[in-house]
């Protein structure tokens, strides 16, 4: 009854005029990709001699562990890092102390409005340049926990005030600490709200490693230099690397997604009934 309210199903035109939209944006998109191919041709980016690093054993070898290895693994922490900060801040914005809840704001506020590759920078300067103590790898690894993981602190933050206010009243209600209230009540029903952004940031994450290269750090685009310098091919090293983000990317937000499927398809709501309605349940009529 609801989807028959809020949606009208297409009548024979608007579903003819819908598969004509189709084909024209098909045949548009392989125009695009044909104009694409034959430009790279016309200007000799397609010589065997530009893309033979690239079917060569040692340069795939040295792609996959120099480059994708390492930008997996700068990611990988990265994302780790940044949900455990989030979490931590988000909360802390929530506190009902003002000694608390300033400080998680102003922190939170400053490294969301730092551009990335400012705090590489700072971090490459601070931390690794001359006798420092980290390499450029963890500087990467720092800045974009510090920007996504504020990022994910208004996440965290907005999803747990999304949850109806009834459900933190009602476990008040039967005694439930708030601490407890936090982690039993609210955040698993958060997670519903908040598990799309965190994907999105974990693609943010997954691609913003590619910064790097300005301080030196590894990854694909570090390793795409060496490459394009001894062969000449920045057009064939640069569609290689794009697609291997690409890849990547598309892999890590369908395993995402896979997950978040998973966690919320087995989840089962949690309900905290409301004191009025556990007093109605009793006066009811057995029947």
């Amino acid at each position: 009854m609801s989807a028959s309210i809020l949606f009208d199903a297409p009548g024979p035109k608007t579903v003819a005029r819908h598969r004509v939209y189709s084909v024209i944006s098909l045949l548009a998109l392989s125009g695009l990709v044909a104009f694409a191919v034959w430009t790279l041709y016309d200007r000799g980016q397609l010589e065997y001699e530009l893309w033979e690093p690239f079917v060569s054993p040692a340069y795939i070898e040295y792609i996959l562990i120099d480059g994708l290895l390492e930008t997996l693994k700068m990611a990988f922490f990265s994302i780790i890092f940044a949900v455990v900060f989030g979490l931590v801040f988000g909360v802390a914005k929530l506190s009902d102390h003002a000694v608390v809840r300033w400080p998680a704001w102003l922190v939170v506020e400053f490294f969301r409005a730092v551009p990335v590759l400012l705090l590489m920078v700072f971090a490459f300067f601070l931390l690794s340049i001359g006798s420092g103590p980290l390499s450029s790898f963890w500087c990467v690894v720092i800045s974009l926990t510090l920007y996504n993981g504020s990022v994910l602190a208004e996440v965290f933050r907005a999803g747990i005030n999304a949850v109806p206010i009834g459900q933190s009243e009602a476990a008040y209600a039967i005694g439930m600490r708030k601490s407890q209230v936090m982690a039993s009540v609210l955040l698993p029903q958060a997670v519903k709200i908040m598990l799309p952004a965190i994907i999105s940031q974990m693609v943010v994450a997954l691609k913003d490693t590619s910064l790097g290269y300005y301080i030196l750090a590894p990854g694909l685009t570090a390793v795409g230099k060496p490459i394009y310098l001894e062969f000449r091919n920045q057009v064939p090293t640069a569609i290689v690397i794009t697609a291997l983000y690409v890849a990547v990317n598309l892999v890590l937000t369908l395993i995402a997604t896979m997950v978040q499927k998973r966690l919320v398809g087995e989840k089962k709501e949690l309900f905290v009934p409301m004191v009025g309605e556990v007093r109605s349940e009793r006066n009811a009529p057995i029947a």
